[in-house]
């Protein structure tokens, strides 16, 4: 499976952004799908993860109540609408997918990764 991250950009806080992470792979609706985020100088986190059927999804609690991450399995493509943007949202953005029917919420347990995109989000 390859993803193709796009729609970060650079934008002020209280701001929205919408990421869209695209599959080339039809059988994109067996994966789990997972967006997580990699500010400079620190690790990579987790930030949402929708389950295979799209009828589960988790956050991360700094995320929580801003961002929505939604999944179009007829268009192999999941989304990360993020709301409500502060400076500290400034990363890097990755998608990934688990061939799970669970909702995976550690970076390894995601077989695939995209190659992500910067979102930076100024004061």
């Amino acid at each position: 499976v390859q993803l193709q991250a796009s729609g970060g950009g650079l934008v002020q806080a209280g701001g929205s952004l919408r990421l869209s992470c695209a599959a080339s792979r039809r059988t994109v609706g067996a994966y789990a799908m997972g967006w997580f985020r990699q500010a400079p100088g620190k690790e990579r986190e987790f930030v949402a993860a929708v389950s295979a059927s799209g009828g589960r999804t988790y956050y991360a609690d700094s995320v929580k109540g801003r961002f929505t991450i939604s999944r179009e399995n007829a268009r192999n493509t999941v989304y990360l609408q993020m709301n409500m943007l502060k400076p500290e949202d400034t990363a890097v953005y990755y998608c990934a997918a688990d061939y799970s029917a669970g909702l995976p919420i550690v970076a390894e347990e995601y077989d695939y990764w995209g190659q992500g995109t910067l979102v930076t989000v100024s004061s």
